[in-house]
């Protein structure tokens, strides 16, 4: 290249010098050999970065909340840190059972189960269980979940009660 053919501009607040190639009428900023080695250095230091980033994002989490959520048609268990956090989560439909299936006490354990092989590389121990719903699989999820390991702490039903509020369809006239 010969020196001519270079310009000198602005890029984004920083000077640079690039050389000036024409491809027909457009004309194309080419970067020297020192830029390319530059953005390729701090490129890889980005990755390296990110590396860090997701190899250090996996904490040891000792104390969590399962919320178990047993209805009529399904059985639901989410563990989660103190701070709501969401660790791992599982349901029967998730894990194959189909229809009424779902909401036996068998495929509770079962989710439970699958919730504890899941958080077995947080580290999680201590749980505080909170129980919303009436079906069959309330109280099969919480015996899965101390088989499981788990040293259950405290157990508190947090399904919700009417208290008068609506007032109810009008009966029908047949």
């Amino acid at each position: 290249m010969n020196p001519a053919a270079t310009k000198h501009f602005k890029y984004f607040g920083t000077s640079c010098t690039e050389a000036l190639l024409s491809v027909g009428k457009k004309k194309v900023f080419a970067p020297t050999d020192e830029q390319a080695l530059q953005e390729k250095d701090a490129m890889e230091q980005k990755a390296e970065v990110v590396k860090q980033r997701a190899a250090g994002s996996r904490r040891l989490i000792v104390r969590g909340i399962a919320f178990v959520r047993a209805s009529y048609n399904n059985t639901m268990i989410t563990l989660s840190d103190e701070a709501g956090n969401v660790v791992a989560w599982a349901s029967a439909g998730a894990l194959g059972f189909k229809g009424p299936k779902k909401a036996t006490p068998y495929s509770a354990t079962r989710v439970a189960e699958t919730v504890a092989a899941k958080t077995e590389k947080v580290g999680l121990r201590d749980i505080h269980v909170r129980v919303s719903g009436i079906g069959a699989g309330r109280e099969a999820a919480l015996r899965g979940l101390a088989a499981a390991g788990f040293n259950i702490l405290t157990i508190e039903d947090v399904t919700p009660l009417a208290h008068n509020g609506c007032k109810p369809p009008r009966a029908r006239r047949v």
